[in-house]
């Protein structure tokens, strides 16, 4: 658990220190100087001597054979995002996490009717200022969830700020986490516009985020919640099973391969 705690941390980042792990995962320095060592003779890291950091290697990328987030969103999320977006008229879209924002993989903003403001994969949303971001980091596992609240902290970024209550923060995240949704209301140049948003869950961990757009002219907040997020938890549910099974199959196959 440390060793992925120190991988998060450099993935998180252009390379770090032992010192700059060590404040981020709350351990001694020595600690983590032979975590990162280990690290380095496994070949997934390695310490670059033109500035003493520790960096990620391309062996990394082995980690996530079997997961394709582009395939998975393709195949899985998309036609699922589809027939829900037919259903309620309003644009749907799934993002997940990217360094320390949201990323939009995919959405039915171009195929609604009522999408105003389109937007197109690979968008990129702030992590405490948007419902996707909101409800992604308050399902997220606790050492992954302080680990981008801390790095968040240290931004100058107007959008990041709220990362430096960390009481208030923490009491936000919670309450989301408790009700099984996140909302934020944004003002767009013709309307004021409403992103409701669920977590997609496998297994223990949150694997993206689900949301919804409408305006709040149209489809007043609590209609909104009382409309569609069963409708959106319906829809990530669809997701996260069919994507489980799917990473059943892929397991059950590989093993006798493994085993020759």
């Amino acid at each position: 658990m440390r060793g992925l705690d120190a991988l998060t941390v450099l993935n998180l980042r252009d390379g770090a220190t032992v010192s700059e792990v060590a404040q981020e995962i709350h351990l001694p320095r020595t600690t983590v100087y032979r975590i990162l060592e280990t690290l380095c003779n496994a070949g997934f890291v390695f310490r670059d001597a033109a500035d003493d950091r520790y960096r990620l290697t391309i062996l990394v990328r082995g980690l996530s054979d079997g997961f394709d987030d582009e395939a998975w969103v393709t195949q899985i999320a998309k036609p699922f995002m589809a027939d829900l977006s037919r259903e309620i008229v309003w644009p749907v879209s799934v993002a997940t996490l990217s360094g320390t924002t949201m990323m939009v993989r995919e959405s039915t903003d171009h195929s609604s009717p009522l999408g105003v403001e389109r937007y197109s994969p690979g968008y990129r949303a702030p992590l405490l200022s948007t419902s996707p971001g909101r409800v992604y980091l308050a399902n997220s596992p606790p050492p992954q969830r302080d680990t981008l609240i801390e790095i968040l902290a240290r931004s100058t970024k107007e959008e990041d700020q709220p990362a430096r209550a960390r009481v208030e923060l923490q009491r936000v995240l919670a309450q989301i986490q408790a009700q099984g949704y996140a909302t934020t209301t944004r003002t767009r140049r013709l309307m004021e516009e409403v992103s409701l948003s669920v977590p997609v869950l496998v297994a223990d961990r949150v694997l993206a985020s689900l949301t919804v757009r409408f305006a709040a002219s149209a489809v007043p907040l609590k209609s909104g919640i009382e409309r569609f997020s069963p409708k959106l938890r319906e829809c990530a549910a669809k997701i996260s099973t069919l994507f489980s099974e799917q990473q059943a199959e892929a397991l059950a196959k590989s093993a006798p391969e493994a085993a020759a």
